[in-house]
């Protein structure tokens, strides 16, 4: 006879306390356990790029290996608790000091030795990935060894899963909304591997009657517990050390905002900006990337008054919109709002930027570049493309037929936008794809390049309705760009000249992986 809803509910409600600890520590090991996979794929994304191909790569190796983890638990017979007790104090100790170890490895490997930091990584993110496989199997003998007369093996399996992917939904939601902007990657490792020694500590004090040496585990747990708690304090000066270690001069200003790590270094040299550990301009030469950015485009129309920058928060592309005198409005499209607040306020970077940010023609939108054309009904004379380099999916897709497109939409009758496109020497075949998929929408392309010590040669492209004419003339106090200089930026030696290539759409996105080909290239 089925037993009635009424007394199945009764029966719930009677859980014990250690079944519930149980349950519990069920929900905080599946959170634990995701947070240490989205903290390798994090970082892994911050330190070698390309998000999609990292974040791919390591849940495939994490759930690989919690397989393994799995299959491993059938072989632990004896002294359960005893052997969940030391899982959960070394997916602490390794997890939790995971992201603090990478950062440090990475800092102190050569820029070239990549595969001695992916041996590390894979290594750690394996070993972490078998001991959390092999914890869920633990806990449901546990609970069906001391609780198997309450429950069916259906329900038992019911009741930990229910658990276990509720903590994963719980995490998944915190972990870039909540854990990683207010603690930062080190951190939250910390504070995970702690929860982990957490669970460990409850399930002592509830089975310490069943344990044969619960002092000496008591002894693991303090020791695991004060190791994390000690990096946790030195943490700041963990990350100081090893990012002063990885960009070889004084770091000045160092954020994370919610997506990405933000450092400015400051030396004899000059002034850099690194995004996730890639240099985005050097002060002591950014001057020829901007104006040979601007002034071919914003010089041909003539008499720009409406003018669109997309990308470029430090506001170093709209100081040189703003010298032209016809310049009405500009409008500023930036994902990063800590970027645009940055530039604004630090008076270092205000002084690079000429405080364009505070200009009175200028509106910031702090917005993705993609919805807002889409949702936006507005045209400009000017549009300036300046986004980073398309070396994941997410940026890729800035460089697709779909987002050329919106920006013929928002284009005027006889406006130009202008593109940075990557270098044409070091990625040829990456260049021309930007330029066949500006064609592909049916625009005009006119490529030019520069030379930017910094980066090399350097590629741009003006895309229009019309096409484009040399200017007659250029704002003064220039350093860079002259009216008798800008013909020798149309000229492709050979080993820059054209190349057949293939559009960038949404549905292939052909261009990150050449990009990715011809830049990894350059750092093998």
């Amino acid at each position: 006879m089925t037993e009635p809803p009424l007394l199945r509910v009764a029966a719930v409600a009677r859980i014990s306390p250690a079944e519930l600890a149980l349950l519990a520590s069920v929900f905080v090991v599946a959170a634990c356990g995701l947070v240490y996979e989205l903290a390798a794929g994090a970082l892994a994304s911050y330190l070698l790029g390309d998000s999609v191909l990292q974040f791919s790569t390591i849940i495939g190796a994490y759930l690989f290996a919690m397989g393994i983890g799995s299959w491993l638990s059938r072989f632990v017979e004896r002294q359960l608790i005893a052997q969940f007790l030391r899982i959960e104090l070394l997916v602490g100790l390794v997890g939790g000091l995971m992201p603090a170890a990478l950062f440090v490895a990475h800092s102190l490997l050569p820029v070239s030795a990549l595969l001695p930091f992916r041996t590390l990584l894979y290594g750690l993110v394996l070993l972490v990935g078998t001991l959390v496989g092999l914890e869920i199997p633990l806990v449901m003998r546990i609970l069906k060894r001391h609780f198997g007369q309450r429950y069916a093996l259906k329900e038992l399996v019911s009741q930990v899963l229910t658990f276990d992917y509720l903590g994963a939904l719980a995490v998944a939601l915190a972990f870039p909304l909540l854990f990683v902007p207010q603690l930062g990657l080190v951190r939250t490792g910390l504070f995970f591997g702690l929860l982990n020694v957490a669970v460990a500590v409850w399930a002592l004090w509830l089975f310490r009657g069943e344990l044969r040496q619960a002092a000496a585990h008591g002894l693991a747990c303090a020791a695991v517990g004060g190791t994390l708690a000690l990096v946790w304090a030195m943490s700041d000066h963990i990350t100081t050390w090893a990012e002063d270690r990885f960009y070889g001069e004084g770091v000045v200003l160092r954020a994370s905002s919610d997506y990405q790590r933000i450092v400015v270094t400051s030396g004899p040299a000059g002034v850099r900006l690194f995004l996730n550990g890639n240099l985005q301009f050097h002060s002591r030469d950014e001057y020829r990337y901007h104006e040979a950015l601007v002034h071919p485009a914003m010089a041909a129309h003539g008499a720009p008054r409406r003018v669109l920058v997309v990308g470029g928060g430090d506001g170093l592309a709209v100081r040189e919109v703003l010298k032209y005198p016809t310049v009405e409005q500009v409008t500023l499209v930036e994902l990063d709002p800590h970027i645009t607040r940055l530039f604004a306020e630090q008076p270092m970077l205000r002084k690079l930027n000429a405080d364009a940010l505070h200009s009175p023609k200028l509106r910031i939108v702090n917005a993705d570049a993609f919805l807002w054309l889409e949702q936006s009904e507005e045209t400009f004379d000017v549009i300036v493309v300046d986004f980073p380099d398309p070396s994941n999916f997410s940026l890729g897709k800035l460089y697709t037929t779909s987002f050329y497109q919106l920006v013929d939409q928002h284009l005027s009758a006889d406006g130009y936008a202008v593109v940075q496109t990557t270098s044409p020497l070091v990625a040829r075949r990456s260049f021309w794809t930007v330029d066949a998929t500006i064609r592909a929408v049916g625009l005009d392309t006119r490529p030019y390049h520069a030379h930017v010590p910094s980066f090399g040669e350097w590629g741009f492209i003006i895309a229009s309705r019309r096409p484009w004419r040399m200017p007659q003339a250029l704002p003064g106090g220039l350093r860079f760009l002259t009216l008798e200089g800008l013909p020798g930026l149309l000229q492709f030696p050979p080993d820059m000249a054209w190349l057949p290539a293939e559009p960038n759409r949404l549905s292939n996105q052909v261009l990150v992986h050449t990009f990715e080909e011809e830049w990894g290239r350059v750092h093998q």
